[in-house]
């Protein structure tokens, strides 16, 4: 068998096997009293899990009782950093604060360094004008951590996308763009995970 040939095969195998081998992580990026982003994170959960090409979960900030950055160690930082380690891919559920993300979620990315870097992610905002004011700030803070987000962006609006702002009820015509979302996100997650591999066999 040639180089050629077994350079092919390997790729396909790698490529065949890539969504058991992907751990995806959706970030609840709001842990504030009343929020809805964990209707938004199932949601995209719910459709994830039909596709059967990596295994995703949802992540909650608020599960981890992070500190302020600077205001002293706690053992949720530890595990917070163990669990980004885990994960290979993110899809983050971003509210819009003020023109911006919100304080928790900030913190957050913060909080952690290394277990960000060399990985993909993808956001999904909602908001008065579909969170896309957050979701820039955001791209600016993964770039920083060397996250690479990918530019399908599904974005949901507060009156269109949501029942008195509290119960929410996503329009049908979001779906196409959360399928691609998660396309993009897996294809970069896993080419990404082979450049982490690399780094470490050299």
């Amino acid at each position: 068998m040639s180089l050629l040939t077994k350079l092919f095969k390997n790729n396909t195998e790698e490529e065949n096997n890539m969504g058991q081998d992907l751990n995806i992580g959706i970030i609840l990026g709001s842990t504030r009293e009343g929020r809805v982003s964990p209707q938004v994170g199932e949601w995209v959960k719910g459709i994830a899990d039909q596709r059967n090409d990596a295994n995703y979960e949802i992540v909650d900030i608020k599960d981890y009782e992070l500190p302020l950055l600077g205001e002293g160690d706690a053992p949720g930082i530890v595990k917070w950093n163990e669990k980004l380690d885990s994960l290979d891919g993110f899809i983050f559920i971003v509210q819009e604060y003020n023109h911006s993300l919100s304080a928790s979620l900030k913190n957050a990315l913060d909080l952690a360094r290394e277990p960000w870097n060399n990985k993909a992610a993808g956001i999904v905002s909602y908001g008065s004008t579909g969170g896309a004011r957050a979701a820039e700030h955001l791209r600016g803070i993964l770039g920083e951590l060397m996250v690479a987000d990918v530019r399908a962006h599904p974005t949901l609006s507060l009156f269109t996308d949501f029942v008195d702002g509290t119960t929410f009820k996503p329009q049908d015509l979001h779906l196409d763009n959360v399928n691609m979302l998660l396309d993009q996100v897996n294809s970069w997650s896993g080419a990404l995970k082979s450049v982490r591999k690399s780094e470490v066999t050299v």
